[in-house]
């Protein structure tokens, strides 16, 4: 009796430390689990789902111009010294947020931003497309902070943009330094409300070559959509096809360009814009623009 009592206690202590190991074994592997499943969830936080692979950046700052930030370089943005301010993700809600302040302005502008460019030929501006061919952007947007001017008002930000620019060879005919043509479509968050300023003719029969130069050309009265976005998220999108313009906002209310202006838009060239072009020049002005989503088809 006494030596089927020595057998079974070693016999029940090998138990006991065999359960224990397999019971540690599942701890870890549910802690590891547990681990991964937070990195997994952190991860998808900080990282927005927009391919940044065909856009440029312009910041608020640089002298004598602006700085500008390019593929291969942007998409690393998050690890950028000097884009981090300007350009970061909010771990919060996952939004790539486009921070400006008056600061450095580009050629032929006043106000400052932090904006990006289509680039159809990454790090390339000159190869970009018409009405004709086609274009298509829609974004998902939310202001997060803005300030107020003098009048207790919101300041403006432009948040996306069609713009014209010139062919060489139309910037040679009239004789022009740089090829910038006017913008198309901007799309302003105004004090709650989003507001779109176009352009039109002065004289729909102006020639051909006329037509090319921005004196020939005049901001139209603007137009508001009837319902307020204040602060919460909302989604434009830009349907730009040959001789029409279509602006669509929470795939509820939409504005239609069409007619001879537009007809007659399609000598120029165009490109995208997206992100924080604040409209002031106050000092201590400031806007915080997310962006959730971006995607761009031709």
């Amino acid at each position: 009796m006494k030596n089927i009592k020595k057998n079974i206690v070693p016999f029940l202590v090998l138990i006991f430390l065999s359960a224990n190991t397999t019971c540690l074994a599942q701890t870890s592997s549910i802690a590891d689990s547990n681990t991964q499943k937070e990195s997994e969830k952190k991860e998808k936080q900080l990282s927005p789902k927009i391919d940044l692979s065909h856009w440029k950046v312009t910041l608020p700052i640089g002298s004598p111009k602006p700085i500008n930030v390019s593929p291969p370089e942007i998409l690393d943005y998050a690890n950028n010294p000097t884009l981090q301010k300007y350009m970061y993700n909010d771990p919060k809600d996952g939004a790539l947020v486009f921070y400006a302040t008056p600061g450095a302005t580009t050629t032929n502008t006043k106000y400052s931003r932090c904006e990006l460019r289509e680039q159809m030929v990454p790090g390339k501006n000159n190869v970009n497309w018409t009405f004709k061919e086609g274009g298509r952007m829609k974004a998902t947007i939310a202001i997060d902070e803005i300030s107020k001017n003098e009048k207790g008002k919101y300041d403006k930000v432009i948040v996306l943009q069609i713009h014209g620019r010139l062919s060489n060879e139309q910037r040679e005919l009239i004789g022009k330094s740089d090829n910038d043509a006017p913008p198309i479509m901007k799309v302003y968050w105004n004090n709650g409300r989003i507001r779109l300023k176009s352009k039109f003719l002065k004289d729909q029969y102006v020639s051909d070559k006329e037509i090319l130069k921005k004196s020939t050309w005049k901001d139209d009265e603007g137009y508001n959509f009837p319902k307020k976005v204040g602060f919460e998220k909302f989604t434009v999108e830009i349907i730009a096809s040959e001789g029409k313009m279509k602006v669509i906002l929470n795939d509820k209310y939409s504005k239609v360009y069409k007619g001879i202006d537009m007809k007659r838009w399609g000598v120029f060239e165009n490109y995208f814009k997206a992100g924080n072009y604040l409209a002031t020049k106050n000092k201590n002005a400031f806007a915080k623009v997310k962006f959730y989503d971006l995607t761009v088809s031709h």
